[in-house]
């Protein structure tokens, strides 16, 4: 062979090695960035992961996750994920914002989602990643999976009121963020618009693992009249629920359908205000082995069925016409978005 068809031979072979290696953009490892609940805690931590990890398996992914220990872990587990070459971070809960946009930040290579921190898209942001949450500034290699928890909570409201005998009810909530707070807001404020008359009683308790103070607090409730508690927050609201079994009055869960995920429970569960986690990371997940995941919020409302009450299960048949009737009007009103469900953010 001679020098020139051999010279161009080579170069053949050199552009064909680099066009494969341009062409092969197909992602190679997810990572999921876990609250302090811990991956069992039949609630936020568990079904965001059950739902990216089944995702992972489907798209033929790479998957790997991680519980933070204590907040002070956030940064430095999103950071060891970066290190290790994930190419997807998923970070679990608001609280994970500051932590997540600066990682975004220092990696505009990597893509990451946060369940429950809404930030836009955008050319950056500053250092203290304050306006990461604003249209103006962003991050625009973050999704943001959010939820419409005020509506959701809203129609929670609506049944407890109708199905209260004491005229109270109750909430027993964790970390005072956006949120919980939406939670919060929508339940008491469905309650009143069925009926005005309605006492409701709420605290907030500043850790979502405290099962201690979270069971005080429901039996206070109940002792002060409160005879459906609605349970918002990791294992801090699920031992309110625990408060509520044991003293035989009704309890409404949250996130998932906790009477599948909570057995203790499950005779006096009236319902479950639900947030479809799995399925929201599990989406993007999706999308992102797609190459159609983009950045800005994505979000989970009644109109598009991503939250909605859990079935009645036990107490079905305890739970009237009247009451029925009086939730799907609500559940209407709010995907025709002319029910307002008073949360300002």
């Amino acid at each position: 062979m001679t020098r020139k068809p051999l010279c161009i031979l080579i170069s053949m072979l050199i552009f064909l090695s680099v066009a494969l290696s341009a062409c092969d953009t197909s992602p190679r490892e997810v990572c999921i960035v876990l609250d302090t609940g811990g991956e069992n805690d039949k609630s936020f931590n568990e079904y965001s992961l059950k739902g990216a990890r089944e995702a992972a398996a489907e798209m033929g992914l790479d998957f790997a996750h991680v519980v933070s220990s204590s907040p002070n872990e956030y940064g430095t587990n999103i950071e060891n994920f970066v290190e290790e070459g994930c190419d997807m971070i998923i970070t679990v809960g608001f609280l994970m914002g500051d932590a997540t946009a600066e990682a975004a930040r220092e990696n505009p290579d990597v893509t990451f989602a946060i369940i429950d921190a809404a930030y836009f898209p955008g050319a950056g942001c500053s250092v203290d990643a304050s306006d990461c949450y604003t249209e103006e500034g962003g991050l625009g290699n973050v999704t943001s999976l959010m939820f419409a928890e005020d509506e959701v909570g809203y129609l929670a409201g609506t049944l407890a009121a109708c199905m209260s005998e004491t005229g109270t009810i109750g909430s027993v909530a964790a970390v005072e963020i956006p949120p919980v707070v939406r939670f919060v807001t929508g339940y008491q404020n469905g309650a009143k618009a069925f009926d005005p008359d309605i006492e409701t009683l709420n605290v907030y308790i500043p850790d979502f693992n405290d099962p201690a103070d979270g069971k005080q607090a429901g039996e206070t409730q109940i002792y002060n009249g409160a005879d459906v508690i609605f349970g918002v927050g990791g294992n801090t609201g699920n031992a309110a629920l625990l408060a509520a079994h044991e003293a035989g009055v009704m309890a409404i869960g949250v996130d998932v359908d906790q009477y599948n995920t909570f057995p203790d429970v499950a005779p006096s569960l009236l319902t479950s205000a639900m947030k479809n986690m799995d399925v929201a990371a599990g989406n993007a997940v999706r999308a992102y082995a797609k190459g159609e995941l983009l950045p800005g919020i994505l979000m989970s409302n009644m109109a598009n069925d991503g939250i909605g009450l859990a079935p009645f299960h036990d107490l079905d048949d305890q739970v009237p016409d009247a009451c029925k009737t009086a939730v799907n009007i609500a559940a209407s009103g709010l995907k025709r978005r002319v029910v307002d469900t008073g949360y300002t953010p």
